[in-house]
């Protein structure tokens, strides 16, 4: 009898992890479309992703892919006391969103002490453009683009000259942040934000790879090679400054 309870126990035990590897593969298949995903190796940079649109005070509906600002933050205070990370990767493909939230997350990426490095790919609309300048060097891909334009409110908004008041001032808010990460003069960012006739329904403009470099929003035109290259160079230039401190 005894040898014949742990016989079964044993292939018990067996059919259960057949049935846990099954679930495991299955659900790498649904969420990643492949059976083997490629384990990165213990890095010393953080990918920090923004994606979609940049969720705020308000949440928004299930069906819309999101970046919640409460979860980047402690993810921005962990990088900047983690010894072991010594340098952060912005990936952005964000169609923007609260305003407040972006520039946020903007602020904390610009305080950071350690050297960030940020990608525009597919897109870096609207408050998306204050978290690409916010880190120390940015790049974009040839085919990303960035949609400058005035701040919007939704929602009730009462008819008094005080509503338009706020909007400005929080409009020189987000101009002041990009002005002074970029190197875009205030008067260009404000003609590309009020430009008319470039976008079918809207006031503003839709910058496209070298346009953005050109009129100097974004660092220079690249990909993941480029970023990494250029952080690893920032990283190195970190550790001397730190050693002639020391010395």
């Amino acid at each position: 009898m005894g040898k014949e309870e742990t016989t079964k126990k044993g292939q018990d035990q067996e059919q259960e992890q057949d049935q846990n590897s099954q679930s495991s593969l299955m659900q790498k298949i649904q969420q990643l479309g492949q059976s083997n995903v490629p384990q990165a190796p213990d890095s010393n940079i953080h990918i920090l992703p923004i994606i979609g649109q940049v969720e705020g005070h308000v949440q928004l509906p299930p069906k819309n892919k999101t970046t919640k600002y409460e979860h980047l933050i402690p993810q921005i205070i962990a990088i900047e006391q983690n010894p072991k990370i010594e340098g952060v990767i912005v990936l952005l493909n964000t169609v923007g969103g609260d305003v407040e939230a972006g520039l946020a997350i903007s602020e904390m990426i610009a305080s950071l002490s350690k050297p960030s490095v940020s990608i525009v790919l597919g897109g870096g609309h609207s408050i998306g453009v204050p978290i690409a300048v916010a880190t120390d060097y940015s790049f974009i891909a040839e085919t990303a683009t960035m949609t400058i334009h005035p701040i919007r409110l939704t929602g009730l908004v009462i008819g008094v000259p005080q509503t338009f008041e706020y909007l400005d001032k929080m409009q020189e808010r987000v101009i002041n942040f990009v002005t002074h990460h970029s190197n875009v003069t205030e008067e260009k960012f404000k003609d590309l934000m009020f430009a008319k006739g470039n976008l079918t329904r809207d006031i503003g403009t839709n910058v496209i790879g070298d346009d953005a470099v050109e009129c100097g929003l974004i660092d220079a035109v690249g990909g993941v090679s480029h970023a990494m290259k250029k952080l690893n160079e920032l990283i190195g230039e970190n550790k001397q400054q730190d050693q002639q401190v020391i010395q």
